[in-house]
């Protein structure tokens, strides 16, 4: 007589995609968060419930499942429930949200001309990094224009290195007003006169 499996017990996953997943990604145990994370993308609401739990979400991986998540949505909402945490005082949530943006680089893009302007230096730094994921003539336009009225070199430097990569001669009179308005900063300098030549050689 041949054996029989028992069915086995639903796991946190089975329990995340049933009508309990709310409940789940908000107040389950980090396993159930996290597989309730790895589904909600697919439900009417999941928009919501994976911008609310982010928002009190402490435990790394389940917060990296929630980024995931909104990243495959991909709308310009999903985008705007990832920008708060750009301005996180941990590195590892700051790469995170940096990571979800750059995998919709359609709809982060739509944010990058306020991104570009933000009072926060380290949050116009980081757009520098979405940018580089972008059509280059729209990036390209943003960068020339954030670097014609930056006043922080490293942010500079960091728009300078995607310039670098995307940029036509038509930036390289802005960059060379950016070194100049930059005399005494030698990295900057060098980073200017490397995408010049990288630009000119193309």
């Amino acid at each position: 007589m041949p054996l029989v499996r028992k069915p086995s017990a639903p796991g946190p996953a089975a329990v995340a995609e049933g009508a309990g997943l709310a409940e789940s990604l908000l107040r389950g145990t980090d396993e159930e968060r996290w597989a309730a994370a790895r589904n909600a993308f697919e439900v009417p609401d999941g928009l919501a419930l994976l911008s609310e739990a982010l928002s009190r979400e402490h435990i790394p991986r389940v917060r990296e499942a929630i980024f995931t998540a909104l990243a495959k949505i991909g709308t310009p909402e999903a985008a705007s429930a990832v920008l708060p945490h750009l301005r996180s005082d941990d590195a590892a949530q700051r790469t995170a949200s940096l990571d979800a943006l750059r995998a919709m680089p359609a709809a982060a893009g739509r944010h990058l001309p306020q991104l570009l302007r933000d009072p926060d230096q380290d949050v116009r730094l980081l757009a520098c990094e979405i940018a580089r994921g972008l059509a280059a003539d729209d990036a390209g336009r943003e960068l020339i224009a954030l670097i014609e009225r930056e006043q922080n070199a490293n942010v500079c430097a960091a728009a300078v290195e995607v310039l670098a990569e995307i940029g036509t001669s038509s930036s390289l009179p802005a960059l060379a007003r950016c070194g100049a308005r930059f005399p005494d900063d030698p990295f900057l300098a060098f980073a200017v006169k490397a995408a010049a030549d990288r630009i000119g050689s193309r």
